[in-house]
């Protein structure tokens, strides 16, 4: 046993139906050897990547249409990751990453449960270095900024791995860490293009947020 407790939903993107397996709801929790808390990811946060939010429900269904030739892309905070098995549907050259140490267990079992071959993945830490990531012609991602003192580490991290004419796209629900990451953003050279996301997801849920897109 795992020590925790999983669900499998069909979720429609574009269209199409994936079969996602994500934990069972906020409470889940099992660290036994303590890997989440030597990463920082602390018993509060820790299930926060097994569920499908709305936001990764937006970004998805961008990505469902988004000009991915010749690009090499890159997931942050990828969780879930439903944004890469999209574009890797698509055939696009996409790497996943994320912090936390299930997020890769569940990537994988994900494209197995919806007959996808594998998907790159990479460990990504926004407060450290990651040189084996490498540089990427799109940068995407979704609420991603909920804890005060990411904006400045994403800022940094993205500016790392983004290629010299690179696009970022964050989908953020309105967080109030949003104006301090543009700002960071703006500081490292980047201009930014808002725009108010649909008010309804391909579920029929209402919601509210942004997409923020980096060049």
């Amino acid at each position: 046993m795992p020590g925790f407790q999983v669900q499998y939903q069909t979720v429609t993107v574009g269209g199409i139906d994936y079969t996602i397996r994500s934990l069972l709801d906020r409470q889940q929790y099992a660290d036994p050897l303590g890997a989440a808390a030597q990463t920082g990811i602390s018993p509060a946060s820790w299930s926060l990547f097994g569920h499908l939010w709305p936001s990764a429900r937006v970004l998805a269904l961008a990505m469902h249409t988004h000009e991915l030739a010749g690009k090499r892309i890159l997931e942050i905070g990828a969780g879930l990751a439903l944004a890469s098995l999209v574009i890797h549907r698509r055939a696009g050259n996409m790497t996943a990453s994320d912090w936390h140490p299930l997020t890769q267990e569940f990537l994988t079992e994900n494209l197995r449960l919806n007959q996808l071959g594998p998907l790159k993945y990479q460990f990504g830490n926004w407060a450290e270095d990651n040189p084996e990531l490498g540089r990427f012609d799109l940068i995407i991602g979704s609420d991603v900024l909920y804890e005060r003192q990411q904006p400045e580490q994403l800022a940094r991290f993205i500016a790392s791995h983004a290629a010299t004419k690179a696009e970022i796209i964050i989908v953020d629900p309105n967080r109030g860490n949003r104006v301090s990451f543009c700002r960071a953003m703006q500081l490292l050279g980047y201009g930014v293009v808002m725009r108010t996301a649909h008010p309804w997801t391909e579920n029929g849920e209402a919601y509210k947020g942004r997409f923020l897109t980096f060049s």
